[in-house]
């Protein structure tokens, strides 16, 4: 037992490099001015890959069982994100229902994260995140007439949720390992 949080502990900063340039790209995003739909589609797109590549790296380091559901969630980032590229001439309801999908997909897997963590110092803003992003997702679904603005602003909104969730796990996991090495 000691290994295996030993060896998924062991790499807690790169998470909070990865949740960093989350909160980076957040902020790039905001100083983009896109007005066609096939950027936003494009940029949606990207989001996804790079969230694909990241579950991806966290399920590597993850235990098993969490490993799987985080190789299951880069697997949906990839799929939606071929989906914003393949079609990137749809309504704005089509891409507002695929950001729906993520934000709601997202925040209920970090509010698990969160609650199965729970006894860690700071489990609560990972939980925080994980509603903010549904309360977005399901504000999304009922928004048909979307503006470039809010799509992108929503696009904004993820990753920097995302990378506050990111780096509140990075130091729930340093926790965790200073605990099980003492």
């Amino acid at each position: 037992m000691r290994e295996e949080v030993a060896a998924t502990t062991r790499h807690w900063w790169l998470m909070l490099v990865v949740g960093a340039l989350w909160i980076v790209a957040a902020i790039v995003i905001l100083r983009f001015d896109y007005t066609t739909v096939a950027a936003i589609a494009a940029l949606f797109a990207g989001v996804c890959f790079v969230s694909a590549v990241n579950e991806a790296m966290v399920g590597a380091v993850s235990p098993p069982g969490w490993r799987i559901m985080h190789w299951l969630l880069a697997a949906a980032f990839v799929v939606v994100g071929v989906f914003a590229f393949v079609r990137p001439d749809p309504t704005f309801v089509g891409l507002a229902a695929v950001m729906s999908f993520y934000f709601i997909f997202r925040g209920g897997f970090d509010i698990a994260s969160a609650i199965a963590g729970s006894g860690s110092p700071g489990w609560w803003v990972l939980l925080l995140a994980g509603f903010a992003q549904i309360a977005l997702g399901f504000w999304a679904a009922g928004s048909w007439k979307v503006s470039v603005v809010l799509l992108v602003s929503w696009v904004a909104a993820a990753a920097l949720l995302h990378g506050i969730g990111q780096i509140s796990t990075a130091f729930m996991l340093r926790r965790v390992g200073k605990e099980m090495a003492a």
